[in-house]
């Protein structure tokens, strides 16, 4: 997916005062790209990925989705659009506690007008658990992971619907910096086997060795946009 923003501003008010979260930020992201967003607290990071994402709207300036302004989509569209052309992943993991590791995954599945057959559910959770490889944890429940381990069922759950762009908002800032390696090369790897647009923020600076593009901000603008090969 094709994801193109010009002149994005964005910003949220507070006791009457209006605080930029984003000042005047263009970029443009090539489909299959992997691509990093790294800044301090507080820089605009997580405001870029909702808004990329389509889950905030922008005051001012275009964000283009394969050529499609998404200001003129419907509430629906937008709905739909969410459903099969993202994934999402969350610092936090948003697992639902109740279900099971494979349900977890299987779920956003079942989300929308025409389900996939149990046994077609099946072959693709599974495919996904391997891939994350945990196979062998499909009946286990969220509690009795670990914190690596839950991102790589985020990670499946994120791919499932076999979407073109995944966000993911600090998914390594819970990990340790062994794990966190593991969980970005995870998603390098996916990026690389299904070409998937992958976009994740970070402060992290040690995680940033396996990105061939770091975009960084500051203070809600972009100061460096750095390319290099790995």
């Amino acid at each position: 997916m094709r994801l193109v923003l010009q002149e994005v501003n964005k910003a949220y008010h507070l006791d009457g005062v209006s605080v930029p979260a984003l000042r005047g930020v263009s970029l443009e992201v090539k489909s299959g790209e992997f691509m990093a967003i790294a800044g301090p607290s507080g820089s605009g990071k997580t405001t870029l990925l909702n808004l990329m994402g389509a889950i905030d709207s922008v005051d001012d300036g275009i964000i283009l989705y394969d050529g499609e302004d998404v200001r003129q989509m419907t509430e629906e569209r937008l709905r739909i659009f969410r459903r099969d052309r993202l994934g999402f992943i969350f610092q936090n993991y948003n697992l639902i506690p109740v279900l099971t590791v494979y349900e977890n995954v299987e779920y956003p599945l079942w989300i929308g007008d025409q389900w996939p057959d149990e046994k077609r559910r099946r072959e693709v959770v599974m495919e996904l658990l391997r891939e994350v490889g945990l196979e062998n944890y499909a009946s286990r429940y969220p509690n009795q992971l670990s914190g690596g381990q839950k991102q790589r069922v985020a990670v499946a759950r994120a791919l499932v619907r076999r979407p073109g762009l995944i966000l993911a908002d600090e998914p390594t800032a819970n990990l340790d910096s062994s794990t966190a390696h593991q969980i970005i090369e995870l998603l390098r790897e996916c990026n690389k086997s299904r070409g998937v647009t992958v976009i994740f923020s970070t402060h992290d600076s040690r995680i940033l060795d396996v990105v061939n593009r770091v975009v960084h901000l500051e203070d809600g603008r972009i100061v460096r946009d750095e390319r290099r090969e790995v």
